[in-house]
């Protein structure tokens, strides 16, 4: 069930809005340093990049391409956040931590320490929350005492789920039908 739910949590995957990836990404910071022999772009100071209904915010950005073209970012924030509408769905999943790194070869999404990732009324807690979407594995991880917070307080893994709505039944009368 939490893998379920993990898989629906992590950002620009299995879930996101489909359209987001063939819409442009915007950036804005205070600086930019770019390194065109590296294939590096560095952004410091206030970071917003948008791309469609993605959102992440944080205080630096690094992104790199590797030599097949893929895109590899890191940002770093006091904390950083996402935040992406959920593919056909009027729902947003958000989550946050003080690193997120994503791997756009493998398709893979890393939040440290202090994390956390929310789909609807769905949350879990940990100090590392990763999610592989092309192996559709998820892992939370604590980091015990050290990594406490005021929603996990001891440093343990917290998650809450919700229970599923069932829906209406068809024909059925209304509750308040006599």
């Amino acid at each position: 069930m939490l893998l379920g739910m993990l898989s629906g949590l992590m950002p620009g995957l299995v879930h996101a809005e489909k359209a987001d990836r063939e819409k442009p990404i915007e950036l804005e910071a205070d600086s930019v340093q770019v390194n065109d022999a590296k294939k590096t772009s560095t952004y410091v100071g206030n970071v917003i990049l948008t791309q469609g209904t993605l959102i992440i915010k944080g205080d630096k950005l690094v992104v790199r391409e590797d030599k097949e073209g893929f895109q590899h970012s890191t940002s770093y924030g006091n904390p950083t956040t996402f935040k992406q509408k959920r593919d056909g769905k009027n729902e947003y999943m958000e989550g946050s931590g003080q690193r997120i790194e994503y791997d756009g070869r493998m398709d893979k999404v890393q939040l440290f320490t202090k994390a956390w990732v929310k789909r609807g009324e769905d949350i879990v807690h940990g100090d590392y929350i990763m999610y592989d979407a092309n192996a559709e594995y998820a892992e939370v991880i604590s980091g015990g005492s050290q990594s406490a917070t005021p929603a996990t307080p001891n440093g343990r893994v917290r998650a809450v789920i919700q229970p599923k709505k069932k829906p209406a039944t068809e024909g059925a009368p209304a509750a308040d039908t006599p």
